[in-house]
């Protein structure tokens, strides 16, 4: 803890003295560029009139304009000069900043308390399942994997956790780790091609409809793949395929269910796009 403030300290002093430093080098290196441009601008008028290519009216004339941009360059690109306390009071405030920082992270936080490891924080949420998000499941079903890799059951969880905590590819390994043990697992089969469609971005690939027909070779009543092949076929401008996809799903739904009209819509539109 000791090492922590130390380094705090240094890293606020070295942060005002990077402020103050940048400042100053801005400052001077904008003053000399005015004053560069000035001399070189009116020593080349000088020196044309000098060459008898400009008559008096026409030197005065070009000097006066000259003096004028260059006085309006100068005010509109002229930055903030600092005052004499100036540096003072920035470093109070880098200074204030820092203290205010320190109190709230002394009040609020838990300066005394050690890194927490990540298979502690594991074992934490493993003794609340009910309460965890999805990520957190994940890496509790992960741990147990790791000490079972042959179990399927827990292969199958980790993928439906992986899944819901956004990690369509972690998913997609976790049920081919699954079918490895079990390849008759109908549902496994559909939930890697549902994860495949989502690390696709939605659209249903060569690898996703091959599992989708898998899992409909082992159980036709796997739904969830026939919808998915029916977008696949209807993507293709296939009606006749996703019709055969879809009628079996349109005559599982009640006949209430607004998805039941929609599918049959799509089938009948003309387009048979998969809008």
């Amino acid at each position: 803890m000791t090492i922590f403030w130390i380094m705090t300290g240094l890293a606020t002093a070295l942060a005002g003295l990077l402020v103050l430093a940048g400042a100053r080098r801005g400052v001077e290196a904008e003053a000399g560029v005015d004053r560069d441009a000035a001399g070189r601008e009116l020593a080349e008028l000088d020196r044309l009139k000098a060459r008898g290519l400009l008559d008096e009216a026409g030197w005065t004339a070009a000097r006066a304009e000259a003096g004028r941009r260059l006085l309006a360059a100068r005010r509109d690109a002229r930055a903030p000069l600092a005052g004499p306390k100036d540096r003072v009071w920035v470093l109070a405030g880098i200074g204030a900043t820092a203290i205010v920082s320190l109190g709230l992270y002394w009040f609020a936080g838990a300066p005394g308390m050690a890194d927490q490891a990540y298979e502690t924080r594991v074992r934490d949420w493993a003794s609340s399942p009910d309460t965890l998000e999805p990520a957190q499941a994940a890496a509790v079903i992960g741990r147990i994997v790791k000490d079972r890799p042959d179990d399927h059951r827990a292969l199958t969880l980790l993928g439906a956790a992986r899944f819901e905590a956004g990690d369509p590819l972690g998913a997609a390994s976790a049920f081919r780790r699954a079918l490895a043990i079990r390849p008759d697992d109908a549902q496994s089969w559909a939930r890697l091609g549902e994860s495949l469609v989502r690390a696709a971005d939605g659209q249903v690939n060569g690898d996703a409809e091959a599992a989708f027909r898998q899992a409909l070779k082992i159980d036709p009543g796997q739904l969830g793949a026939r919808y998915f092949l029916g977008e696949a076929a209807l993507k293709r401008g296939d009606r006749a395929a996703a019709a055969e996809a879809w009628e079996p799903l349109i005559a599982a739904l009640d006949p209430t269910d607004p998805r039941r009209a929609d599918l049959r819509q799509r089938l009948q539109a003309p387009s048979g796009g998969a809008g």
